[in-house]
């Protein structure tokens, strides 16, 4: 499946710090850099805790606090109002991948230079100026390390996807302790969707020995410790491996990407509004039975990691797997086959081609 004469780009964050209390080096780093103004995005929960990234009384620093779960256009012109009224030095994405995704956006869109419709697709964002920081609050979305940002349109129930190596960060702080706080729900369904980043990136057609080797170690550290982390919040190995293997599954998402798990699995959030990890979690181990017969060998290493079979792993974290029971009706099923089939650029990545008939199956089962 790999082909390793196919040229691949592989650009990562020139500055990553990892281990307990990092978010602190935010402030350290920015006075470096003489970053007097600092715009942080966040949801509301991180909002209130700004005062971890370690900014001073010198520092202007204005939070935009109002990031909603699977963020659409209107979320973001609000924060781009924002952005063209500070002109900030950084931008500093604090929270999950809504968070994050958003904070990239207003990095270079903040200018008022270019709109959000002339940069859908990839490469055709003109530049940015701020400096621009990623810290998770969650292990899951992967968002830090890489170019993609996704936003919704409600209108016409589709993400648009940009991407763009001037979304990259300049600086990443990989602080496990900010994930402590996490439920154990969210902490299962965000780790089930650093999961399927790198089981998708890895069962693909542009599958690549160079992304081949964080897409694996991702998977079995997710593995060895979201059982861990769900059990105990407070468990820090176990929160520090998969903040390592979200990053890893970023990493995957931009020379890669994913496949026809994450195209099945978003009319879930974009019609019904189901978190993007949960969503994810629900599909991804159908997708990966549906591939496995021409990817076995692969299959078979995700299998071996997980312990037992993809759908017993994610029950056994307490996922709720039947659509039927999250309040989707049984008729909207075609209408979200038809959604689905039309993201192809995700689904000509897949090993095995998908058809309308297929992903209407999947979400047969799934229901």
């Amino acid at each position: 499946m790999t082909d390793v004469s196919r040229p691949i780009s592989i650009n990562h964050p020139p500055i990553i710090e990892c281990g307990a209390g990092v978010a602190s080096k935010v402030a350290e780093w920015a006075n470096a850099k003489d970053a007097d103004a600092v715009l942080v995005v966040a949801d509301a929960f991180n909002a209130d805790r700004v005062g971890l990234l370690g900014f001073g009384s010198g520092t202007k620093v204005e939070v935009f606090g109002d990031v909603v779960p699977e963020p659409d256009i209107a979320n973001l012109e609000k924060l781009l109002a924002l952005a063209g009224d500070l002109r900030p030095d950084l931008v500093v994405g604090f929270g999950g991948g809504s968070a994050m995704d958003l904070a990239k956006l207003a990095a270079v869109l903040g200018d008022g230079n270019q709109t959000l419709e002339e940069v859908v697709g990839a490469h055709l964002v003109k530049g940015r100026r701020p400096l621009l920081a990623q810290v998770p609050t969650t292990a899951g979305t992967g968002s830090e390390g890489g170019t993609r940002s996704l936003v919704t349109d409600t209108e016409n129930a589709r993400k648009m996807a940009v991407e763009s190596l001037y979304m990259l960060a300049d600086l990443v702080a990989l602080d496990p302790q900010l994930t402590v706080s996490l439920p154990p729900a969210i902490s299962a369904a965000t780790g089930v969707d650093a999961l399927a980043h790198c089981v998708e990136s890895y069962t693909n057609v542009k599958a690549h020995p160079a992304i081949d080797i964080y897409a694996t170690e991702g998977i079995r550290l997710i593995g060895r410790y979201l059982t861990r982390a769900v059990q105990n919040g407070e468990d820090m190995e176990a929160r520090t491996a998969l903040a390592l293997a979200s990053m890893y599954g970023g990493f995957c998402l931009g020379p890669v990407n994913t496949a026809a798990g994450h195209a099945i699995a978003y009319p879930l959030g974009t019609r019904h509004h189901l978190p993007h990890g949960h969503a994810n979690a629900i599909i991804f181990p159908h997708v990966l039975a549906f591939n496995a017969e021409v990817a076995p060998e692969r299959t078979a290493l995700v299998l071996d990691a997980l312990g037992t079979t993809a759908f017993r792993f994610c029950e056994n974290l307490g996922i709720e797997m039947r659509m039927s029971q999250l309040g989707i009706p049984e008729s909207d099923l075609e209408a979200m086959a038809d959604e689905a089939f039309a993201i192809k650029r995700l689904l000509d990545n897949n090993p095995r081609e998908v058809s309308r008939e297929d992903i209407l199956t999947i979400y047969k089962t799934a229901y």
